[in-house]
């Protein structure tokens, strides 16, 4: 046992200098990340194809587009599974170990993504339902990856540069977001020159070739395959020292454990020691056990403003976060940097959205995440999350309050920067600092429960942006065929960044976990009377 009572693979693990196996740790984890952004926004790249093929009316001026109800299902239903995942596989972690169930949440996300993309059926009725049906069990491999990859990174880093670990697992969602837009990009220029077809409005029978089927199936399955190749090692990972020792008890595999993968001699006793009591010298010791456990009057105590906090927060922000996404596509059609649907053939409109999204993922949405990389450990999570939900309202107001000016010809790029610095400062922000803050700040038995908690009222929060944005948006003038009347984009815009403020609101709430040890952070190796004495006032 290391002095002060803490474990020596512990101490070891914290004090450990940066080397190949969090290197390797953080492209393990994050290329699930990779296939998470992947598969969860590459539906925002052809809802508007899928609604041409399976929904178009010849005898209408306009191309076919998705009915609300079936829009709605179709965007919302792998974040429904996302939510249900991340709860269950959080508690799973806890239970059975956090490597024990990591490899399953990698097959279920690799399998039925294909199985996504081979959705089948005669008609438009049995096309939907199959990819529904696919796209919630994908949604909940997902899920799973959450909670587990924040909670292996945290476990695996050191205290010094953890915050930079974490981020950078997260950091490949923006890498997954852009490789979706440059897929989509190349498959759709592909099938374009490859079998080129008039627009809607010169030919409408024309203007979706039968090829244009294989587009959208071809863009959902290829972002398996990066996520894929890392099965292998994602299995070869050692189980969590804090995993193995704070909760089997089992301190001396834990060691020999760490021991390989640091590649240094660490020596610990057989039996961890007992949860809340000192050592020999009356030290306070590295905790475990389950003498209290979620939800206890001593959790409640310690942590239930933390909870309350992180579940607020990415709730807040999903709303926001996953609105902006999954619906830019509209946004950018309303303001007019994407013409008109008839005025373009099927592929060229899935062609034209990917170019947009590409663009506000690498000008934007990817700057975002690595300079909260760069900063996290340097500026701290508080700060940054902070700062970043307040220029979220900011860039929001600025696009609400003159939004009748940036729609007039001449002003559309004047929009997409403010719009993609929205992007920056989510990321830049509380997009990443909610997934790192929940995976440091609860103890070692209930960390990845309260991540999977913390990540479902996120999810929760992107499907109300989901379901909402596409009603609230519609114009109260002029709906979209099929919608009733909603408060239009401006005024949606002026929610989003209500929220965004509410949000900044209760990171008041979000305590500071930089340059702390985990035990520190969640006070393991203190008892009820230590734990209160060192509260903060």
């Amino acid at each position: 046992m290391a002095p002060g009572g803490q474990l020596k693979v512990l101490t070891t693990l914290d004090h450990a200098k940066t080397q190949w196996y969090h290197f390797m740790a953080i492209v393990i984890a994050g290329m699930g990340f990779f296939t998470d952004a992947y598969d969860l926004f590459c539906i925002s790249l052809v809802s508007k194809l899928l609604g041409r093929i399976y929904y178009t009316d010849l005898n209408k001026d306009s191309p076919g587009t998705l009915p609300p109800n079936v829009s709605a299902v179709v965007n919302g239903v792998a974040l429904c599974g996302t939510l249900a995942g991340q709860l269950f596989f959080g508690w799973l972690g806890d239970k059975l170990g956090r490597k024990s169930v990591y490899g399953f949440t990698l097959i279920l996300m690799v399998v039925c993504s294909v199985a996504s993309g081979l959705s089948f059926g005669h008609t438009a009725k049995g096309v939907i339902s199959t990819l529904c049906f696919f796209r919630f069990w994908l949604g909940f491999g997902i899920g799973g990856d959450y909670p587990l990859s924040a909670t292996i990174m945290s476990e695996y880093a050191n205290k010094r540069t953890r915050g930079t670990f974490i981020a950078a697992v997260f950091a490949m969602q923006g890498f997954g977001i852009l490789f979706g837009a440059i897929v989509a990009l190349v498959v759709s220029a592909g099938f374009r020159n490859s079998y080129p077809a008039p627009s809607y409005a010169d030919n409408r029978a024309a203007s979706l070739v039968p090829q244009a089927d294989y587009v959208w199936r071809i863009i959902f399955m290829f972002g398996t395959i990066p996520a894929a190749l890392t099965y292998y090692w994602r299995m070869k990972m050692p189980e969590t020292a804090r995993y193995t020792a704070l909760i089997a008890r089992n301190a001396k595999q834990a060691a020999a454990d760490m021991s390989k993968v640091l590649n240094k001699e660490i020596e610990e006793d057989a039996v961890a020691p007992d949860r809340a009591r000192g050592d020999a010298t009356g030290a306070p010791v590295a905790v475990s056990g389950n003498e209290w456990g979620l939800f206890s009057p001593q959790f409640m105590r310690r942590h239930g403003l933390h909870l309350v906090a992180t579940t607020s927060t990415w709730f807040l922000l999903d709303i926001a976060f996953y609105s902006q996404n999954l619906f830019q596509k509209d946004i950018f059609s309303k303001v007019g940097w994407i013409p008109p649907a008839k005025t373009m053939n099927a592929i060229e409109e899935v062609l034209r959205i990917a170019r947009a999204q590409s663009l506000i993922a690498l000008c934007g949405t990817i700057p975002g995440y690595w300079f909260t990389v760069a900063f996290i450990d340097i500026v701290g999570r508080f700060a940054i999350q902070l700062m970043g939900f307040f220029m979220m309202t900011v860039f929001l107001l600025g696009l609400a309050v003159p939004y009748h000016h940036w729609t007039t010809p001449g002003n559309h790029t004047g929009f997409i920067v403010m719009y993609g610095f929205t992007f920056f400062f989510a990321n830049f922000g509380p997009n990443s600092t909610t997934f790192i803050v929940p995976a440091e700040i609860f103890p070692a038995r209930l960390r990845s429960t309260c991540h999977g908690i913390s990540a479902a009222a996120g999810k929760a929060g992107a499907i109300v942006g989901a379901f909402g944005f596409l009603y609230a948006a519609q114009d109260p003038h002029k709906p979209e065929n099929g919608y009733k009347p909603g408060i239009g984009i401006r005024n949606a815009l002026f929610v989003l960044a209500g929220t965004n403020l509410l949000g900044m609101f209760m990171t008041l709430l979000v305590p500071e976990s930089k340059g702390m040890s985990l035990e520190e952070i969640s006070k393991e190796n203190f008892n009820d009377e230590e734990a209160a004495a060192t509260a903060p006032a």
